[in-house]
């Protein structure tokens, strides 16, 4: 419980200035929930769930059905989203390792509990001012990388180049990380998120714990919570471990797509729920057959790192990020040349039989279209996100989220949206989220040796059993944030743009934005012209809003 200093403090900052102590108020109650949970749950904690567990086993369908039923009667293309992500949980079905022993409760669990916080997050107003404050305030706090970026670079560079605009951010941002993990505060963190996910799936805590961290750091960095218990997990364990670092992104790159412009709180909300979506579907994939020596185990001990003081640490964590970054700059210099000379390859053969413009984006956009259809893209906009799927899965993420950032960039300046027969921007009405979502993720051909060489570093002598796994846990990471972009489209509710007669009587006319395009096109979609007697026209505008 606070302490009597912290209370005085509290009660004077929010006496003082409210709005200026919301961020307090927030840190304040989340500590508190966390306590009086701990304190319930050791009281009287197991009878309250066993009084429940019968109830709530039967409301829970009822309630979903009569929720889906009088959703999508309202937006009838939800339902598009809805078979999507049906059909991509039968998909991983038929690539499942042992059928029959599929343990259906950690699958609807874990798509229940996926499901719910998606609806908290992009449906009900206090998680959607949340998640967007929350998002704005990591804008913030990755603003001030501009002071180290900048005295050691200039500010043209950090404002023009993009190697000294991005990568610094990745830089401070494992600083702080380095920092948090010496104080204790992402251990409490990740331990509370494991605790909720383990005991709502019934998955063992060692793999638990390595999915929940993965929210929060990167493929290779997760394991080493649970690396003292690596050598003694079962292949399905080691296979949860794998899809859930395939699933999610670190918080450092995390950081560098919010500098390209992406969506702080949809990527945050990506997140975190693909973490119960990857414990769910790689038990489906992956079904345990092994008894672990885990099972029926409340928690398992992280350890603390070696470091002796907060200098130490913030320095560690900065040094440690010199890898990550030049591992990021030298595949974005490689993928980007190669893309380019397969382009090239791929115009020449295309040219000797009269197919004009062949390249990877356009075969990836013919092949993958019907997917990123299924997940609630317009079908006008199905061949870009398409085209993104595949840099996503062919090249890496780090790509495909610099290139929507391009199509974000175009819509927002007010490009026309076709030139020369080709799209220059997503639809922001579904699209440009669902995208979001779906590229959300490590699943990619060139993360397989990172993961494999990660792994084998910290269990040798299980290098045969980890390569005999990863394939499938590679699909079940790309699976999940497919599945999570059609959580999005099914809960997606289009935002109002605003009042067009306001916005265009204050535009500025000497430059363009999205604003601006639409309520000129809606202007000129209104207008109707016909001719009456002789060369005299008759122009109106129809009725609308």
């Amino acid at each position: 419980m606070p302490s009597p200093v912290y209370l005085c403090y509290f009660i004077v900052a929010c006496w003082l200035n409210f709005q200026r102590a919301l961020t307090l108020v927030v840190i304040t109650a989340v500590v508190i929930f966390f306590v009086c949970w701990s304190l319930f749950k050791k009281y009287c904690g197991k009878k309250v769930l066993t009084f429940l567990s019968p109830l709530w086993k039967f409301w829970e369908f009822l309630c979903l059905v009569t929720w889906l039923a009088l959703d999508t009667a309202k937006n009838p293309e939800q339902l598009i989203s809805l078979a999507g992500f049906c059909i991509l949980v039968l998909f991983l079905f038929a690539f499942s390792k042992h059928h029959s022993a599929v343990s259906w409760r950690v699958v609807f669990w874990g798509l229940g509990l996926e499901f719910l916080i998606g609806l908290f997050i992009l449906r009900t107003t206090p998680g959607i001012q949340a998640f967007q404050w929350l998002g704005d305030q990591i804008q913030i706090f990755l603003g001030y990388t501009k002071a180290g970026s900048g005295f050691v670079f200039g500010n043209t560079l950090i404002e023009d180049v993009f190697a000294f605009q991005s990568l610094p951010i990745i830089v401070f941002f494992s600083c702080v990380m380095s920092i948090l993990y010496y104080l204790g505060v992402m251990q409490w963190l990740i331990l509370k998120i494991s605790w909720l996910l383990q005991v709502s799936l019934g998955t063992t805590p060692t793999e638990t714990l390595s999915v929940a961290g993965n929210i929060f750091v990167g493929q290779t960095e997760a394991p080493l919570l649970i690396r003292p218990y690596l050598a003694d997990m079962t292949h399905s364990e080691i296979h949860a471990v794998m899809a859930g670092g395939f699933s999610t992104i670190a918080g450092s790159v995390m950081g560098a797509y919010i500098s390209f412009g992406i969506d702080a709180a949809s990527l945050i909300a990506a997140s975190v729920m693909a973490a119960p979506c990857a414990l769910a579907m790689s038990k489906l994939v992956y079904p345990e057959v092994e008894e672990s020596k885990f099972k029926g185990k409340e928690s398992v001990r992280i350890t603390s790192g070696e470091e002796r003081n907060i200098l130490e640490a913030a320095s560690n964590g900065a040094a440690a990020s010199i890898g990550l970054v030049a591992n990021i700059a030298a595949n974005l210099i490689a993928f980007l040349a190669v893309l380019e000379f397969i382009n090239a390859a791929l115009r020449w053969f295309g040219e000797m039989v009269e197919i004009k413009d062949l390249s990877f984006q356009m075969i990836c956009s013919y092949i993958l279209m019907p997917v990123a259809f299924l997940m609630g893209a317009d079908w006008a906009d199905s061949p870009l996100v398409a085209e993104l799927l595949g840099i996503k899965i062919f090249l890496n993420e780090f790509v495909a989220y610099q290139q929507l950032a391009t199509y974000k960039k175009n819509r927002l300046s007010g490009l026309e949206e076709w030139s020369g027969g080709r799209k220059q921007w997503i639809s922001v009405r579904r699209a440009e989220s669902i995208t979001t979502f779906a590229l959300c993720g490590f699943a990619n051909l060139s993360s397989i040796g990172i993961m494999l060489g990660g792994l084998t570093s910290m269990v040798p002598h299980r290098k045969s059993e980890l390569a005999s796994i990863v394939l499938r846990a590679l699909l079940t990471g790309i699976c999940v944030s497919m599945l999570n972009s059609c959580l999005a489209g099914l809960l997606y509710v289009p935002t109002e743009m605003g009042n067009c007669v306001t916005i265009l009587s204050t535009a500025n006319f000497t430059s363009t934005n999205y604003a601006i395009y639409t309520c000129c096109k809606q202007l000129f979609a209104r207008w109707v012209c016909s001719r009456e007697t002789g060369r005299v026209w008759s122009c109106a505008i129809l009725p609308g809003d």
